[in-house]
């Protein structure tokens, strides 16, 4: 609907552009969301930041995230927030980061989903754990810009690592959903049933279903550290 509207000429994009300056020196907060809305204009990645959201962001929450509608908006949410604090870095500084919370999305499904076989245009056959890396040498190939990409991508794993792979070496979730979240969540009716089970806490992704992932198992399969590294 942003890109509609601005090609339509209906407002202008410096409107919902995130300008650090504006935001601290005449607190224009709202910058900091509506800036998320706004994935560029028509082009061959506009739709391939869609389809993105259509394929990989479903699976997601089809997938890991199933009935889990709280943790998938608070994943959101963290991402946003761990992508305008990275925007205050002087080379990491954008006007929209839209694309890469996208590809923040991709990050996490290609860890989630690591041995999905992908075909990318017709013309190489992967595994998901590459995915991200691949687009983003397509990016260099089309000339651009990285740093939505990469940015994306220190997102992403800063927010696996937190809630997977740190929680799997023996830490813990330091960033579990917030009860508000849930609260609204509720509140907005967008949850599972409130007689059904609530998961307590993620400790895996389906990226380790069937390893030796839990610690001091009572099935007596114990914690590799060879298979943790190697993921």
């Amino acid at each position: 609907m942003t890109t509609v509207a601005s090609h339509l000429g209906l407002y202008r994009l410096e409107n919902i552009a995130l300008i650090h300056e504006l935001v601290f020196s005449e607190f224009q907060v709202w910058r900091l969301l509506t800036n998320f809305f706004f994935l560029g204009n028509f082009s061959m990645n506009f739709g391939i930041r869609l389809l993105m959201i259509a394929r990989y962001g479903v699976q997601l929450e089809q997938g890991p995230f199933q009935r889990r509608t709280a943790d998938f908006l608070w994943m959101m949410i963290f991402g946003a927030i761990s992508l305008l604090a990275l925007s205050i870095v002087p080379i990491l500084r954008g006007a929209f980061l839209g694309i890469s919370l996208v590809f923040m999305l991709l990050y996490i499904w290609s860890r989630e989903f690591p041995n999905a076989q992908v075909n990318i245009y017709g013309l190489v056959a992967l595994k998901a754990f590459y995915l991200p890396w691949a687009m983003l040498a397509l990016d260099v190939i089309f000339g651009s810009p990285l740093v939505p990409d990469l940015m994306g991508i220190i997102a992403g794993h800063l927010y696996y690592f937190l809630t997977v792979l740190h929680p799997l070496a023996g830490g813990r979730n330091v960033i579990s959903t917030p009860r508000l979240v849930h609260k609204l969540v509720a509140r907005a009716r967008l949850e599972y049933p409130t007689n059904a089970r609530v998961p307590q806490e993620r400790t895996t992704g389906v990226a380790f279903t069937g390893r030796s992932y839990r610690l001091n198992s009572s099935t007596g399969r114990g914690f590799s550290l060879r298979r943790f590294w190697s993921s």
